[in-house]
């Protein structure tokens, strides 16, 4: 059962194959002010429509990784990795989605700001208590 999405215009429609196990927030500098909330897949499994004809993409740090928005709403849409090295991962921005699709999925934290760790979860692992 694939699950789509869209960039707040329509232009660009994300395709998965089903709903992530877990989805990541991370504090970097980027994140933060995105307000992404990050869904892992394979490159192969996931499918994007008007990317890259009506994406932009922004490339910071140590350069591996696009952050992709649609260059009409400017809603951001994935993140791709770059350069030579093969990378199994990419990740699609999962407030795009209906909340409800992803309603019981875990939430970590990461500390992409400072220590590069993930720092909790939400619903807490041991039930809040």
């Amino acid at each position: 059962m694939t699950l789509s999405a869209t960039c707040h215009c329509g232009a660009v429609r994300i395709h998965i194959p089903r709903s992530p196990e877990k989805l990541t927030n991370c504090n970097c500098s980027l994140c933060r002010r995105t307000g992404a909330l990050w869904a892992y897949f394979a490159p192969a499994e996931v499918r994007i429509e008007g990317h890259p004809e009506h994406t932009e993409g922004y490339v910071q740090g140590d350069k591996t990784l696009r952050t992709v928005r649609c260059r009409h709403c400017g809603i951001v849409t994935h993140w791709e990795p770059i350069g030579e090295q093969p990378v199994d991962r990419m990740a699609v921005n999962a407030r795009n989605f209906d909340p409800v699709m992803f309603g019981s999925v875990r939430i970590r934290f990461f500390d992409g700001a400072d220590s590069w760790t993930y720092v909790g979860e939400w619903p807490p692992a041991d039930g809040g208590a």
